[in-house]
């Protein structure tokens, strides 16, 4: 049996993904690569690149996100919302693992030279959160029905340093970067009548720099840079930079998105590679022996920690972590939650169990069925919502006869005379009987995720481990 090379380079990474290894087995693996010199810098730039990583995805994301001259479908210009009025489809390439629950209402904006001021509407009781996101993905801030309720709200986004004096009933979000990106979900059915209502909240969200607050504020068309690509998916851009030209953008978005305090010791450590926070890249600093592989291991690093991470759990064949939208030092933590689901949730909010097997360890394919049976009264409890959706290997929407990308309880889901509920996750109807517990699956592999918004945090609780998830198996 012949091992490629490819191979090889995994099976050493499933030793060394984790965020602490011996010397000794990186110098052995750095071996395999055929990395003599420079092994040192060679690990402290694999180190650098999953650090930088969200931060890079954050601005690749939004390249492309806001480079149109008005707001049109997905995509909006710098400090103007964008509103979807419906849910993402199959089409939909511009995040990883989106949703189809809610109706995002989002933008990206800067607060480097001027706070910016967000105002929300009365919800009237519906489930939404506003949650805010610095350049690093962190979510500094989280309005919503959990944390601030429903009623209307305003307030002042201001960036790093900035100081100064806000108008009466508007309070303060300090972001610890310039790249802010607000994120909104609201809840929604889907049916006529209620996208109708959401949409009507959607226009009354208002996002105006803090200088035309209170006043009759136009904002500027946006300008288009021919040279973003707006065909290749974000995470696709991101995986093909070469290490210099990742460095030197990263280096560059320091300059006005500052790294946390306590990453210091991590920071450096990287100078000796060329990579000091406010200061260009030094490519000259840059082994050229190891530049063209880097990345490449760097980022399989990056996705092996679904098998080595501690703090994803594994239950049921449904990995999960409670460790998203506030990540501290947890460098890999973090870069994972970027390139499977930019955008994520601090748990409180929501949790995302994913599975890429069945309960016999099994990749998902359509050429087979399954079924994930809930108990009676075990359905996932939540004070906000629950949805299984399917995604394909790359973790985006799968085209079905039927147009459905995820499943809750808002198909009417039909029991069994038990009181159990069975899913249905196959390529083919169930039979129209079935229909409403069907989750259509693509022809080949395929993804699952279980979203969990506003977990309970008491029995019984995903959160706790109260309550399990059940696992999902193959029908002979």
């Amino acid at each position: 049996m012949s091992i490629t090379r490819r191979a090889a380079t995994l099976g050493g990474l499933s030793l060394l993904a984790g965020a602490s290894v011996s010397t000794q087995s990186r110098a052995e693996f750095g071996e395999s690569l055929g990395i003599g010199e420079g092994l040192e810098d060679f690990w402290l730039a694999t180190d650098a690149y999953v650090y930088g990583y969200p931060l890079v995805t954050m601005e690749m994301t939004r390249r492309v996100m806001t480079n149109v001259v008005a707001v049109e479908g997905t995509r909006g210009p710098m400090g103007q919302i964008i509103k979807l009025r419906q849910y993402p489809d199959a089409s939909f390439r511009d995040v990883t693992a989106p949703n189809a629950d809610t109706l995002y209402t989002t933008s990206f904006f800067d607060v480097g030279r001027e706070p910016w001021v967000l105002s929300i509407p009365d919800m009237k009781d519906r489930y939404y959160l506003m949650p805010l996101l610095d350049g690093w993905t962190d979510v500094f801030e989280v309005p919503g029905k959990r944390t601030t309720g429903t009623g209307a709200q305003t307030y002042a986004v201001t960036g790093p340093g900035w100081t100064g004096m806000l108008p009466s009933g508007v309070k303060e979000l300090k972001s610890p970067t310039s790249l802010v990106w607000l994120l909104g979900r609201i809840y929604c059915t889907g049916t006529p009548d209620d996208y109708a209502l959401v949409h009507k909240l959607q226009d009354e969200c208002k996002l105006v720099p803090l200088s035309s607050y209170g006043k009759s504020y136009t904002p500027s068309p946006g300008k288009v840079d021919p040279s973003v690509d707006m065909k290749t998916a974000v995470r696709e851009q991101v995986n093909k930079m070469d290490a210099v030209a990742y460095f030197t953008l990263l280096c560059e978005l320091m300059k006005h998105n500052p790294p946390a305090a306590a990453d210091a010791p991590e920071l450096a450590k990287f100078a000796k590679i060329g990579i000091v926070p406010g200061k260009e890249f030094e490519a000259s600093k840059l082994k050229a022996d190891f530049v063209k592989r880097m990345p490449e291991v760097a980022f399989d690093r990056i996705m092996l920690q679904f098998k080595v991470n501690k703090e994803l759990k594994n239950e049921n064949g449904f990995g999960f972590t409670t460790k998203t939208g506030l990540y501290g030092t947890d460098y890999l933590m973090r870069a994972f939650v970027t390139a499977i689901g930019l955008g994520a949730n601090r748990p409180q909010d929501a949790i995302y169990p994913t599975s890429q097997k069945d309960a016999e360890g099994r990749a998902y394919n359509g050429a087979d069925k399954y079924v994930l049976k809930f108990s009676k009264d075990q359905l996932p409890p939540v004070n906000g919502f629950w949805s299984l959706t399917m995604y394909d290997k790359d973790y985006f929407f799968v085209n079905n006869p039927i147009n459905r990308y995820s499943i809750s309880a808002r198909q009417s889901l039909m029991s069994n005379p038990d009181g159990s509920t069975d899913l249905y996750i196959q390529k083919d109807s169930p039979g129209k009987d079935k229909e409403s517990n069907w989750l259509p699956a693509p022809a080949g592999d395929f993804i699952l995720m279980l979203r969990m918004y506003w977990p309970n945090e008491k029995d019984p609780s995903i959160i706790d481990g109260s309550w399990k998830i059940p696992p999902v198996t193959k029908i002979a």
